[in-house]
């Protein structure tokens, strides 16, 4: 039993989210955060955005 609740639990953990650090500076934070308030989106949502928009523009 003891196995299957430590499968169960890493299995958990691939669906929560994690934290991603990265330093910007002052005016880039204002401005991305501008724009995502302006859109009604959260930051995190227009950070994966623009991901898979880098992505598919460089054809990965």
């Amino acid at each position: 039993m003891a196995t299957q609740r430590a499968e169960t639990q890493v299995d958990g953990d691939a669906d929560k989210d994690q934290t991603l650090n990265f330093r910007v500076t002052a005016e880039f934070k204002k401005a991305f955060k501008g724009y995502a308030v302006a859109e009604g989106i959260s930051m995190t949502d227009l950070l994966k955005e623009g991901f898979l928009l880098s992505k598919k523009a460089r054809g990965k």
